[in-house]
């Protein structure tokens, strides 16, 4: 008898499924196989209007490939400014991918033609009103030229120059001096660093005369100067403090000295103008003499 239940209540499930998937296809739109798997496009266009148009270079073009290698080390440019922006360190870490980048450009604005016969020039800065691969270029160029890496790198973009290595070498070892005293006393650490902050403060102030410094330079300094003052309470004084103390002391005696000098200078004319008496006794007759006659 349970077998016999069993066997109707499968039969009436089943037939249930049936009708319950008949109907749905039954008001569901007709639609043709290709339909179902077609994707959706948000867009009013066919899908044929989305494509390259006839016009667009091939993809092995020579200005295409330009194209492509100057977009690649943008890139490379850009991910390496973002980390060295602080502590800013964009010239010496970057100087390589900028020179990179510099070349490929170089490269697209020349007047040399490729294997086509065409110049890539006109075809990727001139085309249109846009110029995006020259307004990308001139953006990375406003920052090397802002930096004023140019005066940290090499012309050549092989290395840092000679001044900067040696400044990055005296700033090297005045940070390690501070790190060893800073836990302890800073009276000893203002003590014993003294001679390395002193002498990086000479190179930077040459440097700065020179005009031989990067934004690299002038940020590390800037922290180290921010360090000694404020973070140790430390201060260095300047050789030029006693000429400065004796001009000072000369311009607040001076007006004494200008008034002094005026009344021993009036005394002197006062001296000169007393007659003496053999003078005045003459003057005396001879004005007697005058009246009698």
């Amino acid at each position: 008898m349970s077998l016999q239940k069993n066997s109707l209540f499968s039969a009436v499930l089943a037939i249930n499924i049936y009708t319950l998937a008949c109907g749905e296809l039954a008001s569901a739109p007709s639609a043709s196989p290709a339909a179902v798997f077609k994707p959706e496009v948000d867009s009013v266009f066919p899908l044929n209007l989305l494509s390259s148009s006839p016009e667009d270079p091939d993809s092995n073009d020579y200005c295409t490939d330009l194209l492509l290698i100057f977009g690649r080390r943008y890139v490379d440019y850009v991910n390496c400014l973002v980390p060295a922006a602080r502590p800013v360190k964009v010239c010496q870490k970057c100087f390589s991918s900028y020179g990179r980048f510099l070349e490929i450009y170089r490269n697209i604005s020349a007047d040399e033609v490729g294997p086509s016969d065409e110049s890539c020039r006109d075809r990727l800065l001139r085309s249109d009103r846009l110029m995006l691969v020259y307004l990308l270029y001139n953006n990375l160029k406003d920052v090397w030229s802002r930096s004023n890496c140019k005066q940290c790198i090499t012309n050549d973009f092989n290395s840092l120059t000679n001044d900067t290595l040696y400044f990055m070498n005296i700033h090297n070892e005045t940070i390690t001096c501070f790190r060893k005293y800073e836990q302890g006393n800073h009276t000893e650490l203002c003590q014993n660093c003294k001679s390395f902050y002193k002498d990086l403060n000479e190179l930077y102030g040459g440097m700065e005369k020179n005009q031989t410094m990067c934004i690299d330079i002038e940020d590390a300094m800037n922290m180290t100067r921010r360090q000694w003052s404020k973070s140790f309470n430390c201060s260095l004084p300047r050789e030029e403090t006693v000429p400065v103390i004796a001009v000072s002391s000369f311009m607040v005696f001076l007006p004494i000295i200008f008034y002094l000098s005026s009344f021993l200078h009036s005394e002197q004319k006062k001296r000169k103008l007393i007659h003496p008496k053999r003078a005045r006794s003459y003057a005396s007759m001879m004005n007697i003499q005058d009246k009698l006659s």
